[in-house]
């Protein structure tokens, strides 16, 4: 997985509360063997004013330039709510979305955002309003090492993240990745075990 150290980049707003994992991927677009291809379908009910012939709707934010492609999305409260689906993180991933700002997400979402290499980032709703409101084309600058978000001013925030959440990011690592760093230890106890109780 590609770690996550810093990212400049546009920041798309999309500030609107309780954006589910449904509206994010709808089902239909699921129907795929392979993660490639789902960013297709990310927001597919309001990026398109026709679904079935993908013709792009020219009022949704990410069909806007300089947003098209931002690395960088603004959500508002409770972001990736709803079902669990982790297709809804796949598909902004293979999108090209690497960060999403929110002033909270859903549980599982956030979480599962975590372990596929796109960091949550979490602001008080003002600052989060205000970022959103701004809609600036200039880029922001998220920096993971010291938790620290550059604005397109120059004003320098800071923000918290669960420090085993950072350093998967940052190293990245999915939590089979986070149990191979531990495989010394693991085979030292599995070979102990093994002498202790041979006859298991």
């Amino acid at each position: 997985m590609e770690k996550f150290i810093r990212l400049t980049g546009v920041a798309a707003p999309l500030y609107r509360p309780n954006i589910d994992t449904d509206a994010i991927i709808p089902s239909r677009e699921m129907k795929r063997v392979s993660k490639e291809g789902l960013g297709e379908g990310l927001f597919a009910d309001w990026r398109y004013s026709d679904v079935a012939a993908r013709v792009p709707n020219p009022d949704f934010i990410l069909n806007r330039p300089p947003f098209e492609k931002a690395p960088i999305l603004i959500g508002g409260a409770n972001f990736g709510c709803g079902s669990s689906r982790e297709h809804a993180v796949w598909a902004l991933k293979d999108y090209g979305v690497r960060c999403v700002i929110a002033p909270s997400f859903g549980a599982i979402f956030q979480g599962n955002c975590v372990r596929n290499g796109i960091l949550p980032l979490v602001l008080p709703e003002e600052r989060v309003a205000a970022l959103a409101n701004a809609a600036d084309p200039r880029p922001v600058t998220v920096d993971l090492e010291a938790l620290s978000l550059t604005m397109p001013s120059g004003e320098v925030l800071t923000f918290a993240i669960p420090p085993a959440d950072r350093q998967m990011l940052l190293e990245g690592l999915d939590p089979i990745g986070v149990t191979l760093k531990r495989l010394p230890a693991i085979l030292t106890f599995e070979a102990e075990h093994l002498r202790r109780h041979s006859w298991i």
